[in-house]
């Protein structure tokens, strides 16, 4: 796995518009742009929004879902983490996470504005896009019905 799967290395700090990194450039344009306008906002507030993690392969996501297994020491437990390719926002480019905690917090905070909305409770760095209005949040990616492939 590497950059073209939509892996970001460790301690590399990427940018709403570093389109040239595939985890930002392959993302749904229309998500793009509003993550580019909340940043520009953010950063006028001293606050600067960094991709964790945005658009990824299908075999990235496969391997992510492995070590989630791993670490949670089940699949039924991964699940309230990390999605299958079949289902995850990331695959489709409609999903971005956000850093650092302050980031996320202010995207928390003033997101909805933008269309920027937490979908998880339990993953406060994860957006995705809904113009219509934030839902309420689901506890975990398992209360999700599109996670149910």
């Amino acid at each position: 796995m590497d950059e073209r799967d939509g892996v970001i290395p460790d301690g590399v700090a990427v940018s709403v518009f570093d389109v040239e990194r595939p985890a930002v450039g392959r993302l749904d344009p229309d998500l793009l742009d509003a993550l580019r306008r909340a940043a520009g906002d953010a950063e006028a507030e001293g606050v600067g929004l960094r991709v964790n993690s945005g658009w990824r392969s299908p075999e990235y996501q496969r391997r992510l879902l492995r070590d989630a297994v791993v670490k949670y020491g089940s699949r039924e437990e991964a699940l309230r983490w990390v999605a299958t390719p079949e289902t995850s926002a990331h695959v489709r480019g409609e999903a971005v996470d956000i850093g650092p905690p302050d980031a996320a917090a202010w995207l928390s905070e003033c997101g909805a504005a933008y269309g920027l909305c937490q979908v998880y409770g339990n993953e406060p760095w994860h957006y995705e896009l809904r113009p219509g209005g934030c839902p309420s949040m689901y506890a975990d990616p398992t209360e999700d019905p599109r996670m149910r492939s």
